[in-house]
């Protein structure tokens, strides 16, 4: 990892010299007392020397590992399940390493210990043949449990949270609960005017408790803020939800930038993200905020008659199946299907479409705040894409030229082979130009996305029925928006929607 940024960073070097030095002998902690006076180049050297002799490796010497892999999956990668065959996810158990943690973390550095046979849980039914342990080992527990849907855990020694082995995502049971989730959703919306207009009453409630409870549910139907769960002091990464903002994540403002009640907010959501946003909101939010803040420290919370259990039971109580998570499935997929209305034009081409589709999922991720840092080699590919794009204008400067000389000969000539060059010239100018199109439609999709991750929302916020309905709408193939792997676990929505779906 040594040129990963993370090795400058002052927290991952503490915490992996502290962890280190319980690893050494006496004479190795006497002798080594500084981290910066370490040099682990001839170690990183060898790590690349491998990796390059892994690029190198003849066709044959390829062919072998992918058949000894394959021979794995089909060992241990499948179970069966109420006597259906299905695909394990990942059956391979992450090897130790140096805990990384997403955004800042206050535990990266960390050694990930090696995970052992005793450490592991195996979960089967009571008849099957138990999968035998490496030899000289033993399993930590056999269990029979039909009520979850793990097949092996274990505990993780960072922050002692339990980690799954657990069925493909195509598998039928994680498809009938994805199905589940975006019908929950989709039962909201029926009912969500009505939970609106009980929420804006409550504004004005006597009782503080249902005051608070309103105006947070508030931010996470009008925000697709995450609920925010109560943490352990240190144990993890200080990150906050609706609930649990504290005073110092917000500011109140009567007036900027010509807008009235202005809420900016700033605090770091989940994997330490930075939520930042400046929001105009209703006079009676703003009202009320400022009753939330009033002789609280910086440090007091926002929401101190609230957690999520609270706010989770009263949605409960408005609907059957409702927690603050559903609001985000609805938003992210109401916003999609609204989107992609708008800006699909149905006599553009498939790339500009395509580009239309993008956008839609663009103003999904920027409303759930799903980041990314720009890629390490964003500029680098930005550069051959303008490259690419410049030559095919040269080409079609060329080609323009062709065509004009052709239609002056077809004037003169008259004849049937000229008449055929004239109609091949026109047919190259509109391929070239349709080519120059395509590319620069991806400089601006990729310009665009620079810092903003789509994948999250596709896979787990975004109803796979909107989209497969729009793609068989506009006759655009499948597998332009989904890949493969993405197919397979939305394969009830491939099979299920019809291109009038409305979600």
């Amino acid at each position: 990892m040594l040129d990963h940024e993370y090795t400058t960073k002052d927290i991952f070097r503490k915490n992996f010299f502290k962890d280190w030095k319980k690893e050494m002998t006496v004479d190795e902690r006497n002798l080594l007392t500084s981290l910066s006076k370490c040099d682990f180049n001839e170690m990183s050297n060898y790590f690349k020397a491998q990796s390059e002799a892994r690029k190198q490796m003849t066709k044959e010497e390829k062919l072998k590992i992918k058949e000894e892999n394959e021979r794995l999956v089909a060992e241990y990668g499948f179970c069966v399940m109420d006597n259906h065959k299905e695909r394990i996810a990942n059956f391979r158990i992450e090897p130790p390493g140096l805990f990384r943690g997403r955004g800042n973390h206050p535990k990266m550095g960390k050694l990930k210990r090696r995970i052992m046979p005793e450490h592991i849980i195996i979960n089967c039914s009571k008849n099957s043949k138990v999968p035998t342990p490496p030899s000289g080992h033993k399993w930590k527990e056999v269990r029979h449990d039909n009520k979850v849907t793990w097949l092996v855990s274990w505990t993780e020694n960072i922050q002692g949270s339990i980690k799954y082995i657990m069925l493909n995502p195509s598998s039928r049971i994680k498809g009938e609960k994805d199905w589940q989730k975006y019908e929950t959703a989709r039962r909201l919306k029926k009912c969500v005017e009505k939970i609106r207009n009980t929420y804006r009453e409550d504004w004005k409630s006597k009782e503080m408790k249902a005051r608070q409870r309103s105006v947070a549910l508030y931010f996470i139907d009008k925000l697709a803020l995450r609920a925010g769960n109560e943490k352990e002091e240190g144990e993890t990464a200080d990150t906050v939800g609706c609930c649990s903002l504290r005073v110092e994540h917000i500011k109140l403002y009567p007036e900027l930038d010509k807008q009235e009640y202005v809420v900016e907010f700033d605090f770091p959501g989940k994997d330490s993200i930075r939520y930042y946003n400046k929001v105009p909101v209703e006079k009676r939010v703003f009202k009320n905020l400022q009753l939330f803040m009033e002789n609280k420290q910086p440090e007091d919370d926002l929401f101190d008659r609230l957690n999520t259990s609270i706010l989770n039971k009263h949605l409960q109580d408005l609907m059957d199946g409702l927690t603050a998570k559903v609001f985000r499935t609805y938003n992210a997929s109401i916003t999609l299907q609204q989107q992609l209305k708008e800006l699909t034009n149905s006599d553009d081409n498939i790339p500009a479409k395509i580009l239309s589709y993008n956008r839609a999922n663009r103003a999904v991720a920027i409303l759930c705040n799903h980041q990314r840092a720009p890629p390490k080699t964003f500029e680098k590919s930005m550069l051959t894409l303008q490259s690419k794009i410049d030559a095919k204008k040269d080409q079609l400067l060329d080609a323009r030229r062709e065509l004009k000389s052709s239609k002056a000969d077809a004037k003169v000539k008259r004849d049937e082979k000229t008449k055929k060059l004239l109609e091949s010239k026109k047919k190259a100018v509109q391929r070239i130009e349709e080519q120059l199109m395509k590319l620069e439609v991806q400089a601006t999709d990729r310009e665009e996305n620079k810092q903003i991750a789509l994948g999250t929302s596709k896979l787990n916020y975004l109803d796979p029925r909107i989209s497969v309905a729009w793609c068989k709408k506009y006759g655009i193939p499948i597998e332009k928006i989904y890949n493969k792997t993405q197919r397979e676990k939305f394969a009830w929505a491939i099979d299920m929607a019809e291109d009038d779906f409305e979600f």
